[in-house]
């Protein structure tokens, strides 16, 4: 395959929040860039609409046959599509399946097809399971995932590696945290406020509110991958990304009660874990990406407190 130029970027995924954050690093960055995205949970107006290097197709990533042209010429392919609600994939595990592992297939190979040089995944912490070593570094094992969700994202990493060693390509693989910003659809702060819009009195939290886990900006994160991309050249590069320290579900559930004003009373359904698959503690080692010259430049409460604020901004909540 060709050497990775400064071709277009195809970014799966990119009308998302954090694929929309990634499409404006690359447009910042002087790349045109094809977004692939069926706007299930996306959304248009998460895209810059003036400026003529970005392109929107609308497509399935199950169904190559709607947007593989889209791969002629790429420099590289930044996939994260995938269904992204972890407790969906609970109810339903044919989501992950489809979504995650056969929709990666179909990725990876109309890439290969196109001789697309850099391919680059968004995995998730998820793929470790509950691991023994915390923080939980790049190289634990056994990985051993508890949700469907966890499943297929490490079954996804497989066929990154195997497609990078068989048809000579480069590729990265990020194990997510818990990524958090602008532009969200679900996760832990849209449902407490959605909870709070339809009854401001309670806020019902899943579990008994001690589960704690690793907050990361949606910025921070994207120049996490980027540096990545620029600085990490084995055939396959798997790095954590995330911050230094845990924030809990009961920290968020007091923070966002109080930016309601405090009065609603908060509600624990008692047990461990929040969900079927949950991972009550996660901690991911970022000491890897660290060399690099990446770290996070905000903890966990500080993402929080900030991501707190501006979904409140946008959604006209006056403290």
């Amino acid at each position: 395959m060709p050497e990775a130029g400064g071709g277009p970027a195809v970014v799966t995924g990119g009308a998302g929040a954090v694929g929309s954050s990634l499409v404006r690093a690359l447009l910042a960055r002087g790349a045109e860039v094809r977004v692939i995205d069926d706007l299930s949970s996306g959304r248009r107006d998460h895209l810059p609409s003036t400026d003529g290097r970005l392109s929107l197709t609308v497509a399935d990533v199950r169904e190559p046959t709607g947007y593989a042209d889209r791969f002629t010429g790429a420099t590289e392919v930044w996939h994260l599509a995938a269904n992204s609600d972890v407790r969906r994939g609970s109810e339903n595990p044919r989501v992950d399946f489809d979504q995650g592992l056969d929709g990666t297939f179909r990725v990876l190979d109309a890439a290969r097809r196109r001789d697309v040089p850099r391919f680059l995944y968004t995995s998730s912490s998820t793929v470790y399971g509950m691991p023994t070593v915390v923080p939980t570094p790049e190289t634990y094992g056994p990985l051993l995932p508890e949700s469907f969700y966890g499943g297929t994202k490490l079954g996804s990493e497989g066929l990154v590696s195997a497609f990078a060693h068989a048809y000579g390509f480069r590729a990265w693989v990020f194990r997510f945290a818990n990524i958090i910003g602008p532009r969200m659809t679900h996760g832990i702060f849209y449902d407490f406020f959605e909870k709070l819009r339809r009854d401001p009195t309670r806020l019902e939290v899943l579990g008994d509110g001690r589960q704690s886990k690793s907050y990361l900006r949606t910025e921070e994160c994207v120049e996490g991958l980027l540096v990545a991309r620029d600085r990490a050249s084995e055939t396959v590069n798997v790095f954590n990304l995330g911050s230094y320290d845990q924030t809990s579900v009961r920290e968020i559930a007091e923070k966002v009660v109080a930016v309601h004003g405090g009065r609603a009373r908060i509600e624990y359904t008692g047990g461990s874990r929040g969900w079927v698959g949950d991972v009550p503690q996660q901690l991911l080692s970022v000491e890897k990406i660290g060399r690099l010259g990446w770290k996070p430049r905000l903890s966990s409460s500080a993402a929080v407190d900030r991501t707190v604020d501006e979904v409140a901004r946008e959604r006209g909540v006056v403290r």
